[in-house]
């Protein structure tokens, strides 16, 4: 098929330069979109129908099952999309709903090699139900490298929500390891598939809790065939000034509590003046009177509509102009739509125009509102207190708004101004991941880039780290303005082992009392060791025993440690010759060490975990909820085996 396209002359089939360059490019793209996978297999599954779907046929039909549609040098399909209706049943068919399927087979594969194949004879009563051997084998599989698709192994839960209409939100909350961030992924491919043309012209976008998370799932896309999905974090989404400073969690809270949106409105108008002096245009040697009074009922109309400030100072001139005209018209004369252009341009025009309605800089605004108390004061009367407006100002006013120690939180102030000027676009659909940990003005700056578009919040209250975390989606949801949108919970955890789960699930009734435990399908004896330590002064040398033990296994290896650890034990792992990674660096079989901040831990996985001192990596947040949940995450990392090393006494909830 690549070579196919490879042959295609574009010669003759052009009409310009333009269309060329644009037919080039398309082939360019589909050529990296049929490019091999050293060790992804082409399909993994197979169908045989009882009878020809969508046939009104006695025999039955065959089908394979794979990432993407192959077909013969004559066109005809080898292999169907994992995505088209026909493959639906390999996910959902059961011996209670077989869904006309005879047989499903799945092909296990070692290296790219294929090595077995499983059947499953919905339709025949004398077969006894059994768990795949493949199915778990595929899950244990060693993680070495970025985050793989879960294509071969999707569960009938999760292809619900992956083949959910494009028409409607959909919100998961996902216990750790039930495979939500990949759910998420799958579902942005499977809409592609089916409204390809739609999202094409109004785009898609993955957002992300930071860069290295990002890293960490960037091959998953490409490897269902998608090429032309962008990720970014909220911070880049953001990033109209430089983020060169970092708020007290106060501070922050105050600055992302959704009061703050009024807080602008205000601020963005504040400006406004109602007129006291008529508009004189002079043209030729006439001359057009606007009395205020009639100046001052297009302010106020304009007021009353509540549209975009931008858009309003844009249609003042021209609603000046018309009245203008209409003088004209009154006067005997034929004015047309030139001369209400050239009298919208005329200098007392704008010069009422400005006297009324300035124009607004978003960044001088925020500048001003976070130096000047009075502004402050003026804009935020009966919104916040004075113990919070006096937390919002800086401490000392910077000289402009190019030295301001600029922070996230007034970023995001910053892009809701500009909203008010002027209306952020809207794309198709955008995957927000890891949810929970936005501020409700951090919502609002990812919901108005979806305002016509769907989206999928994937995130588990549980492992919300940040002071601001979301208490519940429907909170989430209300600031995201998709209210409407439909809950969905994965509570099967195919990637944390029972034994880790069950302990890690100890701290859930003081961190999320309202969510259920996650029950993991994968049993695995001597998955959690929990190793007191005499003292700290021997726990370098523990965590280092620890790593070289976990190294002997296969796959990739994480220390996991408070942040403030994370330079001693990177000094220590260097001594005794261990190299490490960086979070979302990609890991080799050379290279399987990951040394992970417990405050980069999120979203990301591995085989063993060997998690250093939890009452510091709990010290390290500003209250101990926070800490408890940041520890939830750092213990829900491993796939295989967690090795947690203690020194200092254990919260309570694990103690016993």
């Amino acid at each position: 098929m690549r070579a196919d396209v490879e042959s295609l002359d574009l010669s003759d089939v052009t009409g310009n330069w333009v269309n060329a360059a644009i037919l080039q490019r398309e082939i360019s793209d589909r050529i990296k979109a049929l490019a091999d996978l050293a060790h992804t297999p082409l399909f993994f599954g197979r169908l045989d129908y009882l009878h020809a779907p969508g046939l009104d046929l006695a025999e039955g039909e065959q089908f394979y099952i794979g990432r993407r549609h192959v077909h013969d040098a004559q066109g005809d399909p080898m292999v169907i999309d994992w995505r088209a209706p026909v493959s639906q049943p390999f996910y959902r068919a059961s011996r209670k709903d077989p869904l006309d399927v005879a047989l499903r087979r799945r092909f296990g594969y070692t290296g790219g090699d294929l090595t077995a194949y499983e059947d499953e004879h919905l339709t025949d009563p004398a077969e006894l139900e059994t768990t795949s051997a493949l199915l778990a084998a595929e899950i244990e599989r060693p993680r070495v490298g970025p985050m793989r698709d879960i294509v071969a192994t999707i569960q009938p839960e999760q292809d619900e929500i992956v083949r959910a209409d494009i028409h409607g939100s959909v919100c998961v909350q996902g216990a750790p390891g039930t495979g939500k961030t990949a759910v998420g992924l799958h579902r942005v491919a499977y809409l592609l598939y089916a409204h390809r043309e739609r999202l094409a012209r109004t785009g898609t976008l993955v957002i992300g809790p930071n860069r290295s998370f990002l890293q960490y799932i960037e091959q998953v896309l490409p490897a269902l065939g998608e090429l032309d999905v962008a990720q970014a974090t909220v911070e880049e989404l953001v990033a109209h000034v430089p983020v060169t400073g970092a708020d007290p969690a106060p501070t922050a809270v105050v600055k992302g509590d959704a009061r703050m949106a009024q807080v602008l409105h205000r601020a963005v108008r504040s400006g406004i003046r109602m007129p006291t002096e008529p508009c004189l245009v002079v043209r030729g040697s006439r001359r057009w009177r606007i009395p205020a009074y009639e100046l001052e009922q297009l302010v106020q109309e304009l007021l009353d509509r509540d549209i975009r400030y931008g858009a309003a100072l844009a249609a003042l001139p021209q609603r000046i102009a018309h009245l203008v005209l209409v003088k004209m018209e009154q006067a005997g004369e034929a004015p047309d739509d030139r001369v209400q252009d050239a009298v919208a341009r005329n200098p007392a025009v704008r010069a009422a125009v400005k006297a009324v309605w300035p124009v607004v800089d978003p960044v001088k605004l925020v500048f001003r509102l976070l130096s000047d108390a009075e502004f402050l004061a003026d804009c935020a009367r009966d919104l916040l207190t004075p113990e919070e407006q006096r937390a919002v100002l800086w401490a000392k006013a910077p000289r402009g708004p190019k030295s301001a120690p600029w922070s996230l939180a007034d970023a995001v102030l910053i892009d809701e101004t500009r909203d008010l000027v002027e209306r952020t676009s809207s794309l198709g659909h955008v995957v927000l991941d890891e949810a929970q940990d936005l501020s409700p003005m951090q919502y609002r700056a990812v919901g108005r880039r979806c305002t016509t578009g769907s989206t999928t919040v994937l995130g588990d209250i549980a492992q919300g780290t940040t002071p601001w975390a979301t208490a519940t989606w429907a909170e989430a949801l209300h600031h995201l303005g998709k209210p409407e949108s439909r809950v969905e919970a994965l509570t099967k955890t195919f990637r944390v082992p029972s034994e880790v789960i069950r302990y890690a699930s100890r701290l859930l009734p003081g961190i999320a009392p309202d969510l259920a435990p996650a029950e993991s399908v994968r049993e695995s004896r001597g998955a959690l060791r929990v190793l007191p330590l005499p003292d700290a002064e021997g726990s370098t040398a523990a965590v280092l025993d620890a790593c070289r033990e976990a190294l002997g296994n296969e796959g990739s290896i994480a220390l996991i440690a408070a942040d403030a650890r994370i330079p001693a034990l990177g000094a220590a792992l260097e001594a005794a010759g261990l190299p490490y990674l960086d979070p979302g660096t990609e890991t080799s079989a050379e290279s399987r060490l990951t040394l992970v901040p417990a405050s980069l831990a999120k979203g990301l996985e591995y085989d063993y975990v060997v998690l250093d001192e939890p009452a510091a990596i709990v010290d390290g947040e500003p209250d101990p909820r926070t800490g408890l949940r940041r520890l939830y995450v750092c213990l829900t990392r491993p796939v295989s085996g967690l090795t947690v090393l203690h020194a200092r006494p254990l919260p309570s909830a694990l103690a016993g």
